[in-house]
């Protein structure tokens, strides 16, 4: 695609036409601390395409690669093995380039597709039914605060501490522009997540509950007694899923009595991909489903007999519910759902198990190696593949002295929560398939180093 660029002429027709009187004015809403008040310090005003290509190849070659270095980040976004025959299928011509089938009769592959997908999401999160993706967990989050609302007709979400910080950033920006009340919480270093505090904050005015599950510390928790209270005061549980592997192993949040499960896909067929793009996975129960965001694709017959498939319910503002929307999520991330659902595909269900045994056995032996370093104290007493530990020392400038060393060692909590303190010497360690008993023995001879 050439680079056409506007002339004043037309951009002064443009602001005229929508009433501003400067680009400026379009920014409005953009706090003035994040915006710049000049060009960027350093950079050139023009280079050839040749000069760019090599400074941003110098660029990428000071990137440490999540393959090429012991890694043990988590905190939402996992490394795990996607077999090379995802991306093999993904990139066939008819699924590379479709798109939302407006014409279901000659999408019936995609349609097919996605209702596979539907099935496994649901299957796995222990409901009765899926909708064909969203764009990323932190959004699925917000969409399913928003439909508690439209349910209860209530507009207070009590958000856990256990919720990871980015998901609750979203829906406090959100909720600037619905009026949700949004009650929040931050974690604290306690070996199981504080449900009687979440108990006892839910009243009358309550649309519903938001954990995640496992939490941002890596904790698992019985969300049996939380849904059976929400439901005594007519609200909602929602429960959040970063980790889908976690639920090869654990029980599913739909099964403890979760009203709605939503989630982030990447952690199979996707890959981290430096933050995006990812799929968000949102599920609910079935008495639900008229208020669930997205589309849906359902399963029919033809006139003469033959199976087919159809969008069974198509909500969105695009279609012809207009101002009555349920949302105004405009695709779905169809090509991460389709990467996802081979995938699951190609584990299976016995595959999915064996994995997750994988994970939970490997972050075990590291947890068990860790806490052996003096001074350092293990927080879970339950986890699946990601756990927190209490360190002696403030975990941020540490995380970066073993990245010197080239070990990404996991995410620090002063990072995830700078202003809180408290959680200065918290770590979040992830362990998935990927780590090699090598990963560990660097892992722990690092650590053992920047604290001796």
């Amino acid at each position: 695609m050439r680079y056409l660029p506007l002339t004043p002429a037309d951009r002064a027709a443009m602001l005229a036409t929508i009433g501003a009187a400067t680009i400026d004015d379009l920014f409005v809403d953009v706090p003035a601390e994040a915006q710049l008040d000049g060009p960027i310090h350093g950079l050139p005003m023009h280079a050839s395409e040749m000069a760019v290509e090599r400074h941003m190849k110098a660029l990428a070659a000071k990137n440490l690669v999540a393959g090429d270095v012991p890694f043990f980040l988590g905190c939402g976004a996992y490394r795990h093995h996607v077999p090379a025959s995802v991306d093999h299928l993904i990139q066939r011509g008819e699924f590379l380039t479709a798109y939302t089938p407006y014409q279901p009769e000659i999408a019936q592959g995609t349609l097919q597709m996605l209702f596979e997908f539907q099935t496994q999401v649901a299957r796995l999160f222990g409901c009765d039914v899926a909708n064909a993706s969203m764009y990323d967990g932190s959004t699925a989050c917000w969409e399913a605060i928003t439909m508690a609302r439209r349910v209860t007709r209530r507009a207070k979400a009590i958000l856990s501490g256990g919720l990871h910080p980015h998901y609750v950033s979203v829906a406090r920006t959100m909720a600037k522009f619905t009026g949700d009340d949004v009650v929040t919480a931050v974690p604290t270093l306690d070996p199981m997540p504080d449900t009687d505090d979440l108990i006892a904050r839910i009243d009358d005015d309550t649309s519903c509950v938001v954990v995640q599950y496992p939490d941002i510390l890596g904790r698992i928790g019985d969300l049996s007694g939380l849904a059976a209270a929400c439901h005594a005061k007519k609200a909602l549980l929602v429960a959040v899923v970063t980790e889908p592997v976690a639920l090869g192993a654990i029980r599913s949040p739909g099964e403890m009595g979760a009203d709605i499960v939503v989630g982030e896909g990447q952690s199979l067929g996707v890959g981290l991909q430096f933050g995006g793009p990812y799929v968000g996975l949102f599920a609910c129960s079935e008495k639900l489903v008229r208020q669930m965001p997205g589309r849906l694709c359902g399963e029919t017959v033809d006139a003469d007999g033959k199976r087919g498939f159809v969008l069974t319910l198509s909500t969105r503002e695009q279609h012809i519910r207009r101002e009555k929307a349920t949302s105004n999520i405009c695709t779905n991330s169809g090509l991460c759902a389709l990467a996802f659902s081979i995938h699951m595909t190609l584990l299976g269900e016995a595959g999915l198990r064996r994995l997750s045994a994988i994970n939970h056995a490997r972050a075990v032996q590291v947890a068990e190696r860790l806490v052996a370093v003096p001074g350092v104290e293990l927080v879970n007493n339950a986890f699946f593949n990601e756990f927190t530990v209490r360190l002696p020392v403030t975990a941020r400038p540490l995380v970066r002295q073993l990245a010197e060393r080239r070990i990404l060692a996991g995410v620090s909590l002063g990072r995830l929560y700078p202003d809180e303190h408290a959680l200065d010497h918290g770590l979040v360690v992830a362990v998935t398939e990927t780590v090699t008993d090598e990963d560990i023995d660097a892992l722990v001879a690092g650590l053992t180093e920047v604290l001796a």
